[in-house]
């Protein structure tokens, strides 16, 4: 008779991944988005449009006619719009700045690590040319070649000076 096989989980195979109501959002994607808009938020036309759209906003709700008035004079809308705004402007700032503050960590730590290499190639290299200039320092000169023939030849003279025989013996 066959054995009944389990339908429970398999320990050897990764569980299934059930979907999730909750939203998955892409860091990276998350993070682009955010450095984009703080950037826009930090320009000179940003400050641009906002001012031309404030002072829209407010000469419309100060010269238009009663009835066609959004916000009368306490401008309570107005206030709402800018602090919805800035509340998240904000929150965008610090992640674009945090992302920034990452890449300057990677960058810094990139740094120390080369600048370690660099150092440890100039200690290489440091000892590599104080090992020539001793194997140069033992090394037979040119002039100190020179020198030592001419002593050579000096004292092969003084032979043949000394023994006149002998030279005409070798060169016969």
């Amino acid at each position: 008779m066959a054995r009944k096989e389990r339908r429970g989980p398999r320990l050897d195979q990764p569980k299934e991944r059930s979907r999730s109501l909750r939203p998955s959002v892409d860091s990276e994607v998350a993070g682009r988005l955010s450095e984009r808009v703080a950037r826009f938020l930090g320009s000179w036309r940003f400050v641009g449009y906002m001012t031309l759209a404030i002072v829209l906003w407010l000469v419309w709700n100060l010269a238009a006619p009663e009835g066609a008035r959004v916000d009368p004079f306490p401008f309570l809308f107005l206030t709402l719009a800018l602090s919805l705004q800035a509340s998240y402007a904000a929150p965008l700032i610090l992640l674009a700045q945090n992302r920034q503050a990452d890449r300057d960590r990677v960058q810094f730590q990139e740094d120390r690590e080369q600048t370690e290499r660099l150092l440890a190639d100039a200690d290489y290299l440091t000892r590599e040319v104080a090992a020539l200039r001793m194997a140069i320092g033992e090394l037979a000169t040119r002039d100190y070649l020179r020198g030592e023939i001419r002593a050579l030849l000096e004292e092969l003279n003084e032979k043949v000076d000394e023994d006149p025989s002998s030279h005409k013996k070798s060169g016969e």
